[in-house]
């Protein structure tokens, strides 16, 4: 009798130990090389707690005050609350105003390094948190080298009617 045989033949099996371990090898490789971006930190000055306050009064006649708002809208003035009337902006168009400050300020005192703009930045209830990074942005781009002081406690009488009465608080 005629004997039937059937050989099957075995598939070919493809080693990947090799490839896998290339794949490892390359991407420890560019993980080593490449370098992260570092994190940029700006200088924010906070008010203190302590009655006993170190830090030398700024004149009026070189602080520029920003209050935020809701809506994406802010206002500003320039030296003592209440002396001077604010003006109101959206947030994209504060870099002017804060250059063209900078250097009336720089002018008056004769670009003395010293004597800068001075920028106290205060946040509202209705403002965004967005609206704060941006501004600290603009003073970034603007190039203000005194540390700005962010104060969201005390929002001064005149500032708040003139806010309410503006519908941006």
């Amino acid at each position: 009798m005629a004997e039937l045989t059937t050989s099957r033949k075995a598939a070919p099996k493809v080693d990947l130990t090799a490839m896998v371990d290339l794949a490892f090898l390359l991407i420890t490789f560019f993980m080593l090389t490449t370098s992260l971006s570092k994190p940029i930190a700006m200088d924010i000055a906070l008010p203190d707690k302590d009655v006993n306050d170190t830090q030398e009064p700024v004149p009026a006649s070189r602080t520029m005050t920003i209050l935020l708002g809701k809506h994406n809208k802010l206002a500003w003035y320039m030296g003592e609350p209440g002396k001077s009337r604010p003006s109101i902006e959206g947030i994209s168009q504060i870099r002017k105003s804060i250059i063209t400050n900078k250097n009336m300020v720089a002018k008056k005192n004769n670009g003395d390094a010293k004597k800068t703009l001075f920028i106290i930045v205060k946040p509202t209830a209705g403002a965004k948190y967005k609206n704060l990074v941006d501004v600290m942005d603009e003073l970034s781009i603007a190039r203000i080298t005194a540390a700005p002081a962010i104060d969201s406690d005390h929002l001064t009488s005149a500032e708040r009617e003139f806010m309410v009465e503006n519908r941006i608080l």
